[in-house]
């Protein structure tokens, strides 16, 4: 059958670029997983070095953790926002934690301190022992029914409507915002692997976001939250969470990847397996998991797509390994799918930052660095010369 034009020029011609985030590191940062060597511990002025390198950099925003072991995110994000021009910051918001009220407050503040650059990230929690010690004791369902409760009243507070509401979880009378938000609406991310997720994600968020698994796997739970969501009358934009690990070639990627996981235990990785299946009700911590079933020798689950981080850690198990156009080629898969937006990450954070940026973004089609000097400018990185007829020479004394 003979092709259109149409159809070849969509078949020649790659995805837009992808809209990038980081994380900011905020339970410390290392080269090695499950080891203290060359561990960085999770302090302000390293968010910050983190943060405006990203925002130099050309990534779009970061997301902040949330959780037992990580520095709060709000106020995190409060202080990077003045260290920051253009970065946006994906915050968590977590509905039992809080209430609907005070939470809008601080999101209309956190908006306006930022100039409009807030982002907020529904986080039900998956962990009954931490949310216990949150004082939050409902059962995997209940959460998120609360959450569609809570998301509600927050989203009518924010919106600058006057609020009474009385529910299962909530009661408010004549809740207000006496100080509105920058942005007309407030974007709210969100991932949740469970039926009980997919309904919120349908009728709730803006953008779903997912932990990295293989193509052929992520494209069901897309599809179900898109049909869900269609059959609300909504439209739903998704994302997709992993790790990085870039080099200029395979080789020197994958013995980066080999490294990082190079002096953790096998204790250590049966410790945290048994901790995230008995501790854990979270159905996206048990595909994570189930990916590789703590086993070693099969960590590359999909092309380029490795499982190692997942043996000790929890959450976002997964990196994509190898050189700029390997990982690009697995990205324009993901895009395929429906992904638009990609939140990274990579040990340690600061130098996967610039490894990603100046590696993987050209071959993206991504330059968002902002540069202050003139690209040809003589000097010993340069190839030939820029301005006066002869460029000073370098010695090898100096």
């Amino acid at each position: 059958m003979t092709q259109s034009v149409s159809e070849t020029v969509s078949q020649s011609v790659p995805p837009a670029p992808p809209t990038i985030f980081w994380f900011i590191p905020t339970h410390g940062d290392g080269s090695y997983l499950g080891s203290e060597t060359r561990q960085r511990p999770p302090e302000f002025g390293y968010f910050r070095e983190v943060a405006t390198a990203v925002d130099r950099l050309g990534f779009k925003g970061v997301l902040l953790p949330t959780g037992q072991s990580c520095e709060d995110s709000w106020i995190t994000a409060a202080g990077l926002a003045t260290a920051t021009e253009r970065l946006k910051f994906l915050v968590a918001l977590r509905p039992g934690v809080t209430t609907p009220v005070f939470a809008a407050r601080q999101a209309a503040a956190l908006d306006r301190l930022s100039d409009g650059r807030l982002l907020l990230n529904l986080v039900v929690g998956g962990n009954p022992r931490e949310l216990a010690a949150d004082g939050v004791f409902l059962n995997h369902d209940e959460r998120y029914a609360q959450a569609r409760e809570f998301v509600s009243i927050w989203r009518r507070l924010v919106s600058g409507e006057a609020v009474n509401h009385e529910g299962p979880y909530y009661r408010v009378e004549n809740g207000r915002l006496d100080f509105p938000t920058v942005q007309e609406h407030l974007p709210l991310y969100f991932g949740g692997s469970s039926d009980a997720g997919h309904d919120v994600a349908a009728e709730q968020v803006d953008l779903y976001l997912s932990w990295g698994e293989p193509p052929a796997q992520l494209a069901g739970k897309i599809a179900a939250v898109r049909e869900k969501a269609a059959r609300l009358g909504r439209s739903i934009r998704f994302g997709i969470r992993l790790h990085f690990i870039v080099r200029e070639t395979e080789s020197e990627a994958w013995e980066a990847a080999n490294r990082l996981i190079s002096r953790v235990s096998d204790q250590q990785i049966a410790d945290a397996q048994k901790r995230f299946s008995q501790e854990m009700d979270s159905v996206g911590q048990a595909r994570m998991a189930a990916l590789h079933g703590g086993r070693r020798d099969k960590l590359e689950i999909s092309p380029n797509l490795w499982a190692g981080i997942g043996l000790v850690r929890t959450g976002a198990g997964t990196a994509l390994v190898g050189d700029p156009q390997s990982v690009a080629a697995r990205i324009r898969e993901y895009q395929a799918l429906g992904i638009d937006t990609i939140v990274g990450s990579g040990y340690p954070h600061l130098e996967e930052a610039y490894r990603v940026a100046e590696l993987l973004f050209p071959v993206l089609g991504l330059d968002g660095r902002r540069t202050t000097v003139r690209r040809q400018i003589a000097n010993e990185f340069s190839v030939g010369s820029h301005g006066p007829a002869s460029a000073p020479t370098l010695h090898a004394a100096e």
